[in-house]
């Protein structure tokens, strides 16, 4: 784990342009969202999980949230089944904040097309940069201070 200015970002993981992890486990993806996504957006306050079974395409929505200043969708970062959701979460949301790279993931998707899709991901060295871009954005446009006084 990484800290660009303030933010942890795991090195091994895929993101998406919109702070979406998603970490390979054999055939299945695990999702959850960065460090950068709970700072910005406060405290979360209610997921919208989907069911097991259901079926997602990579960049459609996965998921809604809410936090203490924000209404969103999360998008899936891969294709696929879902075969598990965090319940923990409809129990407490801010697990997203608390601990977004362990108990506050998401969902475990069953990938199909999981070679290619990664290909779509930021990852690798490319990450360290990608995220510094978007800390400097967040700061130009006031995020951070935000984020501090929630």
């Amino acid at each position: 784990m990484i800290d660009i200015k303030g933010y942890r970002v795991e090195e091994e993981l895929y993101y998406t342009k919109d702070h979406v992890w998603a970490k390979v486990e054999g055939e299945n993806v695990r999702v959850g969202v960065d460090d950068y996504t709970g700072k910005t957006a406060g405290e979360f306050t209610y997921v919208d999980l989907p069911f097991e079974g259901d079926e997602v395409e990579q960049g459609e929505t996965l998921a809604k949230v809410q936090s203490s200043k924000w209404v969103g969708k999360l998008v899936a970062p891969v294709s696929g089944e879902i075969v598990e959701v965090n319940e923990a979460l409809d129990r407490d949301a801010s697990l997203l904040n608390k601990d977004p790279y362990g108990k506050g993931w998401i969902v475990l998707i069953k990938a199909i097309n999981l070679e290619s899709e990664l290909r779509d991901l930021i990852s690798g060295d490319a990450v360290k940069d990608w995220m510094r871009l978007e800390v400097e954005k967040a700061e130009k446009e006031g995020y951070r201070e935000k984020a501090e006084q929630a």
